[in-house]
Parts: structure tokens; C-alpha cells; sequence
């Protein structure tokens, strides 16, 4: 502190962040950030102490709120604790860590450990999930029996999904997380029953890149297969058909019609569905609509 100062104790002011000598009125540290809840240190502890962690989140089972007792020797100052105080902490961090270790928690921690690891494998945005855990979450607390943790935290992840039309589909999601595509539809639909959720289809353009990219596609074929798709749209051909399957059929003609020599195993491949599914839908296409036709004017 200046010697200016009077000398008195260190007080903060809330609109302006500002912190003042109590005694002289003097402006030790201007606009200093200020959070909420707001906490005011006075001399050496404003200097030493600072506003650090993880921000809150649903997808860790205390939400990022918990704290850890340390089992260093040494206190804040750097002073050694007394063996008295040490057997104290021990204690208290041994039932700590026991209150931690409960059936519900467990299950929490293991579901969003499922759930981040999904993340890293699929590339899932930090708002999806965030979804996933409250629907994880909102799913416990109506005590929903019967199903798997494992597969109720990925048919969380692919509604979470759905709900923000980010394009990953449950065989995507069920290879990443390592359980049959059966077990996992079958846990999305009980769980869009159980919370009553309703879900939008996907829209099919979106998987039209990842398919032609992992082929390989030429940008000239890519955007014929945009033009397709928008043409079925308008026609309302593609009303309650499945969007990957449509999509893979507007590449595969797209490229057809470009003179690009992929096969239908080479397309059915990428985008994760049966060849005889794309052969089926191809073929409607092309008697339904002239290929040439879907994509002029586009």
C-alpha cells in the first residue's frame, strides 16, 4: 500500500470494481473484475488470492461445483500444519471421498465419461453436449428403469443430436460407443416416449458433405447432389424417407452424371448404409425424376 495512504483496511466497490482505502478514500487498484457471488479480500489477501476453475457444466456428475481437500502438509500461507490438524483433514478427506462414492454418483460418472468420450471420437459441439447430460439428468430423475447406462447416455447424445441438426446418425453414434445398433434404437425410442420429445427429421443436405468427401468427390459433384436434393424437397419426394439414404443417392447419381466412376459399395460405405438400400433409392429417383433435369438451372 502507498505510504500516502491512511491506512486503512481495503474496501471494493461493487459498480465500479474499483478497490479504496477505507481511510483516505485513495484508489488502490481500478476496475478490478469483479464476479458474482462478489468477494472482497483486504490487503495482502486480494494480491495473493485470485478467481480461477472450470466453468459449471452438466456434463460432470457434481456439475464442476465440488471441491477437493488437499492432502499436502503445508497450509495456504506455506506454513506447516500441525500433526493434530493433519489427522483431522485425513479424516475429513477420507468421508468426503466416501460421500462421493454413492450408487448415484457412480452412475452419473460413468455416463458422462461415456459421453466425452463419444465427444473426442465423433467430433460433438460443447452445446450438444451439454444437451445430452440435462436429458441424461431429466431421464434419472423419472427413475427410468430397465435400460442400460451405456445406452440410455448415447441415446441421450443422438437426440441432443437431432435437436440441433447436427449430422450424426444412431450407427454412427453406436460404433463410437461400442454397443449394437439394435440395443441403441431401441433405447431412443423408449426415451423419446418416456420425456415425450419430438424430433424433426434431419434434413438430408447435411450429410451430403461428409459422403462426398470421404469418397472423394470433384466440388462440381457435390453441388449437383445440393441441386438434387433441393428438387426432391420441392417435389416433396423426400418426405418420410430416410435422409442419409437420399443423400447417398443424390451422390452417387450426381457423380454418375459427371462421369465420375464410383461404385455403389464405395458410396454405401461412406455413408454407412446397405448397398441394396442405395440401389432402391437410386433406382426410384431415376424413374420418378430425369437426373438431367434435377440438376439444371440449380
Amino acid at each position: 500500500m502507498n505510504k500516502k495512504c491512511g491506512g486503512g483496511p481495503l474496501v471494493t466497490d461493487d459498480n465500479s470494481g474499483e478497490i479504496l482505502c477505507s481511510s483516505c478514500g485513495r484508489v488502490v487498484a481500478e476496475r478490478t473484475p469483479v464476479s458474482s457471488p462478489v468477494q472482497s479480500f483486504t490487503g495482502e489477501e486480494y494480491i495473493a488470492r485470485s478467481r480461477t476453475g472450470s466453468k459449471t457444466t452438466l456434463a460432470i456428475n457434481d456439475m464442476g461445483l465440488s471441491t477437493v481437500i488437499s492432502s499436502g502438509s503445508r497450509d495456504a500461507s506455506g506454513n506447516t500444519i500441525e500433526a493434530g490438524a493433519r489427522r483431522t483433514f485425513e479424516r475429513l478427506r477420507k468421508w468426503d471421498n466416501r460421500s462421493k462414492c454413492g450408487n448415484s454418483e457412480a452412475a452419473l460418472r460413468s455416463a458422462f465419461t461415456i459421453l466425452n468420450t463419444v465427444r473426442t471420437k465423433i467430433g460433438i459441439s460443447d452445446a450438444v453436449i451439454e444437451d445430452a447430460a440435462y436429458l441424461y439428468r431429466k431421464a434419472k430423475v423419472r427413475k427410468i428403469r430397465g435400460r442400460t447406462i451405456d445406452c440410455m447416455t448415447l441415446a441421450t447424445l443422438y437426440i441432443a443430436c437431432r435437436k440441433s441438426s447436427t449430422p450424426r446418425t444412431i450407427p454412427d453414434i453406436a460404433t463410437a460407443g461400442n454397443v449394437s445398433v439394435k440395443e441403441l434404437s431401441r433405447h431412443v425410442r423408449l426415451l423419446i416416449e418416456d420425456l415425450d420429445i419430438k424430433l424433426d427429421s434431419y434434413d438430408s443436405s447435411f450429410f451430403v458433405s461428409r459422403i462426398a468427401s470421404t469418397v472423394g468427390t470433384r466440388e462440381r459433384s457435390m453441388r449437383d447432389a445440393l441441386a438434387i436434393l433441393a428438387k426432391l424437397k420441392e417435389e416433396r419426394y423426400s418426405e418420410g424417407k430416410n435422409p442419409v439414404a437420399l443423400a447417398a443417392s443424390a451422390v452417387y447419381l450426381a457423380c454418375a452424371l459427371n462421369g465420375e466412376n464410383y461404385t455403389q459399395r464405395q458410396i454405401s460405405d461412406a455413408a454407412g448404409i446397405s448397398i441394396v438400400t442405395l440401389r432402391m433409392r437410386s433406382e426410384s429417383i431415376s424413374k420418378s425424376f430425369m437426373i438431367e433435369k434435377l440438376v439444371e438451372n440449380k
